[in-house]
């Protein structure tokens, strides 16, 4: 994203949260968010390899459903105040960033593809 100094491995950072805590319950929602928000970045990545349009709007639209799932995982972990708000927000408004660019490029690839 543009004016970002993010990256797509930028869920790792969420690691040491999770490892401060002995809480089993932040260690469980803390893998499930992980494995969530690398899946965005793995998705991305094959729908750029696609074997055909199909095949790229298929892979963007899972790595759509990873994004809002992450989304999910973190507010979760915010609501439950395993993390605390101020530490996630960041991540939070990236995700939804990063939801909001993958549904515009599905949205105009789908549309080019009826046309």
């Amino acid at each position: 994203m543009q004016g970002h100094s993010h990256t797509p491995f930028e869920p790792s950072i969420c690691i040491s949260t999770f490892k401060e805590s002995k809480d089993g319950a932040a260690w469980v929602l803390g893998k499930q968010y992980l494995r969530a928000a690398t899946s965005i970045g793995a998705n991305l990545a094959e729908a750029q390899a696609g074997e055909s349009r199909a095949d790229f709007i298929h892979k963007l639209g899972i790595a759509q459903k990873e994004a809002r799932e992450s989304l999910f995982w973190l507010r979760l972990l915010t609501e439950s105040k395993i993390v605390e708000v101020a530490r996630l927000t960041p991540l939070i408004k990236e995700t939804e960033e990063l939801i909001a660019v993958v549904t515009a490029i599905l949205v105009s690839s789908k549309r080019a593809k009826l046309d």
